[in-house]
């Protein structure tokens, strides 16, 4: 017998270093093994210990036996892979120790709480010594992962506890609530800390780049997700749900995500974190068909195999691919495509169900404009066979994200990243004490545990630099940042706060029945971070 990992696969790689027959692959321990979706245990090896299940942070490693239905594929693709790659021994480096640094030497302040920072500042604060002051705009921590993960995947939003004994270190300051920009610069953040590492992520959505683009009824998925996840930016949009068909346009996890979420039965929903607003209207919602649009083929498809899979099993939900569009097959396909291939053949072949709901993917179709007189009325496509408009009142883009550029540090306005090696900021010669890392380093692409590996690297460079004492100056300690802070008016929200504002949220879920529900505005957050 032995252990799964299924869909939810976040790519930490704390299953990794735990198992003592070394059979969980990929493991090349670098940022170039991120292109594999999600990582695999060898059937042949495990001997079924349980360590990567006890250490898996979000839930994703299964008990062969007892795999849910929906999931017994997962068992397939993990065997698999390693026909594919059969298991050979890691070469992973051990990982280097520092035991400690004099205390005072080495302040970081961290800018973002997503993933990317929460990863960088564990790696910080576990030598002795080290201060880190972490930095968001708004009252909570955990970017993406509170905001932009789908309500339905609660199992992926529990990688948050991992950060937890950072978070509660004495050494450890958390500053919800202040931006960076506004109520403090990067000069003055330099003039408190040895070090600053920018983990803002990529804030804005890719446009169209084609006619009609900016017609009413066509938005970012982005704002889309953040609306049904009760962020207080998008909290107040308004999309249009009357029409019986809305069309996404790119076909990464995102816009699964956000056909799952227009499509998925409302009690199925209410069990979910979804935000009260979202539940509300999809409660009147007219959609029963999402066309998910993607200029190549599905060999090209950014969607993972896992959430393509996962698709399928979604009750009173028909997935439709037309069997014209798929290729044969190819020898030299990786293991996940060929896996999403022989799922989508599988789709092609079901009989839709009268009744159902509908996700129908269209691959090779290019947009080509949005049509409408005040307001989106179809989109206009390009395929194999000629220009067609699929009528809708509702498009969605999800063809990625771009990074904003940051006061005071360069940017590179092609890739919407700042210009970094491995993480260190360059402007023709590094930028002597900052660092970048996540999205806005190396731009939107991986899974929540691609942070780590990508932390893991730029505080390396951090660590370099401190060794070569080029980090070696006099700073203003945190009585005088403190002093600054309260002088800008800031409203800070400290660890304490944010544990106020989720214990508050879980008991308004508990008297309803849900995980938690949501403050979704700052003034209901501060509130309740003042009351605890």
């Amino acid at each position: 017998m032995a252990y799964v990992i299924t869909q939810n696969c976040c790519k930490d790689a704390s299953c990794v270093p735990v198992c003592p027959v070394d059979c969980i692959r990929p493991a090349e321990g670098g940022l170039d093994s991120a292109s594999a979706e999600m990582l695999y245990i060898d059937p042949d090896s495990c001997i079924d210990c349980g360590a990567c299940f006890e250490e898996c942070p979000v839930g994703a490693i299964h008990y062969e036996e007892d795999l849910p239905s929906e999931m017994r594929r997962f068992k397939e693709l993990n065997a698999a892979y390693f026909e594919r790659h059969p298991l050979e021994p890691a070469t992973l480096p051990a990982p280097a120790s520092r035991a400690r640094v004099e205390a005072g030497s080495l302040r970081v302040a961290i800018v973002g709480s997503g993933p990317a920072a929460c990863y960088a500042a564990a790696e910080l604060i576990d030598v002795d010594g080290v201060e880190v002051n972490l930095f968001e705009r708004l009252p909570t921590p955990f970017g993406l992962i509170r905001a932009g993960v789908a309500p339905d995947h609660q199992h992926t939003k529990s990688v948050v506890d991992i950060f937890e004994r950072a978070f509660i270190n004495p050494r450890f300051a958390s500053h919800f609530n202040v931006e960076v920009g506004r109520t403090i610069n990067h000069d003055e953040l330099l003039a408190h800390h040895h070090a600053v590492i920018y983990a803002v992520g990529a804030a804005t959505s890719r446009r169209l780049g084609i006619d009609g683009e900016d017609l009413i009824g066509h938005h970012a998925a982005a704002e889309f997700v953040g609306w049904y996840n009760g962020h207080p930016d998008h909290a107040a949009h308004q999309f249009d749900l009357s029409a019986e068909r809305a069309v996404i346009v790119g076909n990464g996890n995102v816009a699964l995500d956000v056909a799952r979420v227009l499509l998925m039965d409302r009690d199925a929903l209410a069990a979910t974190d979804i935000a009260q607003h979202t539940l509300d209207a999809l409660a009147d919602s007219a959609i029963r068909e999402v066309v998910i649009l993607a200029r190549r083929g599905i060999a090209d498809a950014a969607f993972s195999a896992g959430e393509f899979l996962a698709l399928g099993h979604l009750d009173g939900v028909d997935v439709i691919v037309d069997a014209h569009d798929l290729p044969a097959d190819d020898d030299h396909d990786d293991i996940e495509t060929s896996f999403k291939l022989a799922i989508a053949r599988e789709y092609s072949q079901r009989i839709p169900t009268p009744g159902n709901k509908r996700v129908v993917f269209r691959f090779g179709a290019t947009p080509v404009a949005i049509r409408g007189t005040d307001r989106a009325e179809g989109l206009e496509v390009r395929g194999d066979s000629g220009t067609e408009m699929i009528e809708t009142s509702l498009i969605l883009r999800s063809i990625g994200y771009r990074g904003l550029p940051i006061q005071g540090l360069p940017y590179d306005e092609d890739s919407g990243t700042v210009p970094n090696e491995s993480g260190r900021v360059v402007d023709g010669a590094p930028v002597r004490g900052t660092y970048v890392t996540g999205w806005i380093k190396r731009g939107p692409r991986g899974v929540i545990g691609t942070n780590r590996l990508c932390a893991e690297q730029t505080v390396a460079q951090l660590w370099a630099d401190f060794d070569a004492g080029l980090l070696t100056r006099d700073v203003a300690g945190r009585e005088s940042l403190d002093a600054l802070l309260a002088a800008r008016g800031a409203q800070a929200v400290g660890w304490s706060g944010w544990r106020a504002i989720d214990g508050a949220e879980r008991d308004r879920g508990v008297q309803a029945a849900r995980p938690r529900v949501k403050f979704v505005s700052i003034e209901e957050m501060l509130s309740a971070g003042r009351r605890g």
